[in-house]
């Protein structure tokens, strides 16, 4: 059983809690949050935009800690599981790896690529696993586009366009500080960047236009450049207006297939602008079928359960590793300058 502690309980520390109850070979065995109210199981005041609203919870059982230095004096914990704002990842991260647990940090891994290094180096010297919670590519429509391209029938892949957009999320606290959360590049389109690099590589340059606020990126479309002959494009970030809270989808392009999928939620309503299709080089087109139940929730606890398999059998996972992690803080940070500064930018 891996014995699990959750440092922070907000929003995301929520979502986890909930979906490590649906995790065989896991268990949440302790809690660390500062404010005394969530910690006593009123979790009423926490929200985000999807999932369900917090509760009154039933902590008992867990040990509850407010000092997150006394939680990782615990021998009964295997792994802490960091949900707080990504200026503390690294900190915490390194700290905990120190006192011999495996890591699961939520996305963004950290906000400088030199503390998503420090972190990498803290792992492989303590000899433990160092997970990111990059939760995309399990998503039911994105594990099935995965499925699809891994799978070689329909040739090799051309390229692509993503889409991630929200309306402005009044309910994240510190969102457009640079130095806490890192606005919607490090927050939202992280995302993206994440996948472009699983599927196509490593970008060697990129090209970047739209607004900004002060110094962080707004909304924005980029052109990514490959050694390969591939056209990949991405538009993201946020708008003022909060009629459309969510909205997400992809094009990709194989020799012999195009995969195509878009949802947005509009007011109160979610939909599928596009249901998950594949349209094949006979003029054929192919609905995917989805699983039941919440996609969101669905893919935290196949995130999760990989999590758990990862730890428990030694093995690295190819989607949730730290290398993988920092080359989309690189991504994300040559994005910004290129806006910032109207010109194309090489990645290193």
């Amino acid at each position: 059983m891996l014995r699990v502690g959750i440092a922070g309980l907000g929003f995301m520390g929520m979502i986890h809690y909930l979906s490590y109850q649906k995790v065989r070979g896991a268990k949440v065995a302790a809690i660390c949050e500062q404010t005394r109210k969530r910690l006593s199981g009123d979790w009423r005041d926490i929200k985000g935009n999807f999932g369900p609203a917090g509760e009154q919870m039933d902590l008992s059982g867990i040990a509850t800690y407010d000092d997150l230095d006394a939680m990782l004096e615990n021998p009964e914990i295997d792994m802490v599981d960091i949900t707080l704002p990504p200026a503390l990842h690294a900190d915490i991260a390194c700290k905990a790896l120190r006192k011999g647990k495996h890591v699961f940090c939520e996305k963004p891994m950290a906000l400088k690529l030199s503390d998503c290094s420090r972190m990498i180096a803290a792992a492989q010297k303590a000899k433990r696993q160092l997970l990111v919670g990059h939760v995309l590519p399990l998503l039911p429509e994105y594990a099935w586009a995965r499925k699809v391209i891994d799978d070689g029938r329909y040739g090799k892949l051309l390229g692509g366009s993503f889409r991630r957009v929200i309306s402005d999320p009044a309910w994240l606290k510190h969102y457009w500080k640079a130095e806490v959360v890192g606005g919607p590049m490090l927050d939202l389109h992280i995302h993206d960047a994440h996948l472009i690099r699983l599927l196509f590589g490593m970008p060697i340059a990129v090209s970047t236009t739209g607004r900004s606020r002060g110094q962080l990126a707004e909304y924005w479309s980029t052109q990514f450049r490959f050694k390969k002959n591939l056209a990949v494009t991405a538009t993201s970030g946020t708008i003022d207006q909060q009629g459309r809270p969510f909205d997400h989808g992809f094009e990709i392009h194989l020799e012999k297939a195009t995969l195509l999928f878009q949802f947005a939620v509009i007011g109160d309503d979610g939909k599928y602008l596009c249901p998950p299709t594949l349209l094949d080089h006979r003029g054929k087109t192919k609905s995917a079928k989805m699983p039941a139940g919440d996609p969101m929730m669905n893919a935290f606890q196949a995130e999760l359960k990989a999590v758990t398999e990862s730890v428990r059998a030694g093995k690295k996972n190819p989607l949730l590793g730290g290398n993988l992690a920092r080359d989309a803080i690189a991504i994300c940070q040559a994005e910004t300058k290129s806006l910032l500064q109207k010109k194309t930018i090489p990645i290193k």
